[in-house]
């Protein structure tokens, strides 16, 4: 069990590099004559693709041939310089755009069907009344189940134009009939704030998973909810979140920060600057911030709490985020491919550098966040490490560092053991969400007629199911005993359950109960409300 425990936190941090990438905006141009101009390296490189497709001696796809060597050749500039083939790209302007047109359903290829497992709301499957447990069997006459479909394929056949139609042919499984209905597609939105409500005494929530183009505009209408609410105080919680559009970050932090305070500062290899300002438009200036980040936290993350944190607004807390500092802008390839090349490095308003080193390679980048583990930073604040070289100092003289990441103000420790990591990782993999998936199949009557409030006070996740769980999990033949986790456990089955009932807010609202930088938080307004 040595070795599981050891590759846990770099699965994790594999997972976040992989997740960390920054679409950007700026405008550092240089002429297409100079960039595109003919010399003896592009010569090179397109001879031997020509001489390896006609002289050869065996047939070789030249086009995986030159991917190869598109990601060999980006491998050796920067971490976070990424390829993207033609295979992703439309997955990927998706996810950045934050919205995709369809019909509006998550599902699963369960077993040998296509089974719903919610119908997102406003979606033009919710108002057809597609709900979850529904079999979708056929899309336009074309056959949806049965041995080799693969999800790409599905999702072809859901995706389509904006306003095309398609017919579709669905079985509910509980009432034992066919339905056909036929969808008009629609724009539909990819999430990016997962959850905002009020936690207590005028404090509010929100959690942000990334930035694409429509994540302001949802941040924005959440925050004006929860100030109609009477909320006072804000927890934004950036945790997990990878990064995306500086724009977007930038928008957010004009909400929070005054007239003409630096946001931003971002430089090329040429040495030109461009610096970010706040505007007129901030709506909550006078409001009191808490800002939450972890390891996970990366990229634009990183721009909001170190924009925030250097102007000496709200406190930081949670532990030591990712440490991304260089800027990508997305460049198309031709063929329907594209690269995100970094093209400058950011720095907050005291003009640190939060990117890590990289300089004895990507390996040893992504390695540094496994160290992590192994130092004690995740248990203790002093274990990090910081260099004096560094070292800011705000307008109101607090001290601030650069060179990886940014530190907390407040921080909070995170419980490494393997039993804990463990029961994290299947919370949030999908694992547990499927396990959840069959037992609503089993027992989806029992909560036809619940609302969300009855739910919450009446449901609680028995000995059966988390037993169920753990055997599902094979954790005992793993020899993982979580047996001291058991509360956490039954909590994150309730809220996996109010995830698919009723959606990601229900989720955060259930899982959060329990979380110790939320209870810091709840610990820190507390004791601010008694000094005031």
């Amino acid at each position: 069990m040595g070795n599981t425990k050891k590759y846990i936190p770099l699965l994790l941090g594999l997972a976040v590099a992989a997740g960390v990438f920054l679409g950007s905006k700026l405008n550092f141009n240089d002429g297409n004559e100079k960039i595109f101009a003919t010399n003896s390296k592009k010569d090179k490189l397109n001879r031997l693709i020509d001489y390896i497709d006609y002289e050869y001696v065996d047939e070789v796809n030249t086009d995986s041939i030159v991917d190869v060597t598109v990601n060999g050749i980006l491998e050796n500039l920067d971490p976070h310089s990424v390829y993207i083939p033609v295979s992703q790209y439309e997955d990927n302007a998706d996810d950045m755009r934050g919205n995709f047109v369809g019909i509006g359903v998550s599902f699963y290829p369960y077993n040998d069907t296509i089974a719903v497992i919610r119908s997102i709301e406003g979606g033009p499957a919710a108002k057809a009344g597609i709900k979850g447990g529904d079999r979708i069997l056929y899309a336009d006459g074309k056959q949806l189940f049965g041995q080799g479909m693969q999800r790409d394929s599905i999702s072809k056949y859901l995706k389509g134009e904006v306003n095309s139609k398609v017919k579709l042919k669905v079985y509910r499984k509980e009432e034992g009939r066919f339905l056909e209905v036929t969808l008009k597609r629609k724009r539909v939105p990819i999430v990016s704030v997962d959850a905002s409500y009020v936690l207590t005494n005028g404090l509010g929530y929100i959690k942000v998973n990334r930035f694409s183009e429509s994540t302001y505009k949802e941040f924005k209408a959440a925050l004006e909810d929860l100030q109609d609410q009477g909320m006072t105080s804000l927890m934004l919680d950036l945790r997990d979140n990878p990064g995306g559009y500086i724009s977007a970050a930038e928008r957010i932090l004009d909400e929070f920060l005054e007239d003409d305070k630096l946001m931003l500062i971002t430089r090329n290899k040429n040495g030109d600057e461009n610096q970010s300002f706040a505007t007129k438009r901030g709506d909550f200036e006078e409001g009191k911030l808490y800002v939450l980040i972890n390891e996970n936290s990366a990229s634009a993350s990183e721009i909001v709490a170190g924009a925030l944190q250097d102007n000496d607004q709200g406190v930081i807390v949670g532990r030591r985020s990712f440490g991304k500092g260089l800027v990508q802008r997305e460049m198309a390839l031709g063929d329907g491919s594209a690269v995100r090349l970094t093209i400058a490095r950011y720095y907050t308003p005291t003009g640190r550098s939060i990117q890590r080193s990289y300089a004895n390679g990507n390996g040893d980048y992504y390695k540094d966040y496994e160290d992590r583990y192994r130092n004690g930073e995740m248990r203790s604040a002093d274990s990090i490490k910081v260099a004096d070289s560094l070292k800011f100092t705000t307008p109101k003289g607090k001290v601030v560092y650069g060179g990886g990441g940014i530190i907390p103000d407040v921080f909070v420790p995170k419980d490494t053991s393997l039993e804990n990591e463990t029961l994290e990782y299947i919370t949030r993999n999908g694992f547990m969400s499927y396990f959840i998936f069959e037992y609503l199949e089993a027992n989806r009557g029992d909560f036809e007629e619940m609302s969300l409030e009855e739910f919450t006070e009446r449901f609680q996740a028995d000995e059966g199911l988390t037993d169920d769980f753990i055997v599902a999990a094979n954790l005992e033949k793993a020899q993982i005993d979580i047996s001291a986790y058991l509360k956490e456990l039954k909590l994150a089955l309730k809220a996996n359950i109010a995830q698919q009932l009723f959606g990601p807010n229900a989720y955060e609202y259930l899982l959060n109960q329990d979380d110790p930088m939320i209870i810091k938080v709840i610990e820190l307004e507390k004791s601010n409300n008694a000094i005031e």
